[in-house]
């Protein structure tokens, strides 16, 4: 068993807020292709990461999945779709194995 996770940020790099939509379509996708999903959404856990010198932060989301086969082709693709939509550079989508108890 693998648990995806996607983080996502609450808002672009100048600092508008993604509307409810963006996440809406995210959930919705994610439901029809694995059956269900937990959103961590009500606390945004807080991104922060150095580069050149420089400190940026994030608010964000996370989603998980659940999945007996990892598709690495198809999350690819998702997160490409992702990066796309949410105007970053990089989302972050990680998976790990799991042990059902």
């Amino acid at each position: 068993m693998h648990l995806i996770e996607i983080l996502l940020p609450l808002a672009d790099n100048e600092g508008r807020r993604f509307p409810p939509a963006h996440f809406a379509r995210v959930r919705e996708a994610l439901v029809e292709r694995f059956g269900g999903l937990t959103a961590f959404s009500r606390s945004p856990a807080e991104g922060v990461r150095d580069s050149d010198g420089e400190r940026s932060r994030d608010d964000i989301v996370v989603f998980e999945v659940m999945s007996d086969y990892l598709d690495r082709d198809w999350w690819r693709r998702f997160r490409e779709t992702l990066e796309r939509d949410f105007r970053q550079e990089e989302i972050i989508v990680r998976a790990r194995e799991v042990e059902r108890l």
